[in-house]
């Protein structure tokens, strides 16, 4: 049975290459999105999803705030972080924030499924 993925990124051109990139490997299906931290809170508990790739950098509330406040209520969270390249701070702090891994973009679809995969078994 495929994994279950909320994708959030205040890009909707990001969210529709993730979308694409799972969908197109048959392991994951895409249940929800999100184009900002506050939103990605709200679909996460409505959703309850295997796994989250999420945004560093949004409006309203960053992704390492929502990754915080994902991980508050659900301990277990899977949450891939997406970062652009130069942002290794803002990934370190997601990291220690409970992120289990990251993504740098521009990503190739077969980094993305390695990454997600590793999580997933991990």
């Amino acid at each position: 049975m495929p994994h279950r993925v909320l994708i959030v990124d205040d890009a909707m051109f990001m969210r529709a290459m993730i979308r694409d990139i799972l969908v197109n490997s048959g392991r994951y299906d895409v249940v929800g999105e999100a184009s900002n931290g506050q939103e990605s809170v709200e679909q996460f508990h409505a959703l309850t999803p295997d796994l989250v790739t999420m945004d560093i950098v949004m409006p309203q509330m960053d992704g390492i705030e929502a990754c915080r406040e994902i991980l508050k209520t659900s301990p277990k969270a899977r949450i891939i972080m997406c970062s652009a390249l130069g942002q290794e701070a803002l990934v370190i702090e997601s990291i220690a924030a409970g992120a289990k891994d990251f993504i740098v973009k521009p990503f190739s679809a077969e980094k993305v499924l390695k990454v997600l995969d590793s999580v997933m078994v991990g």
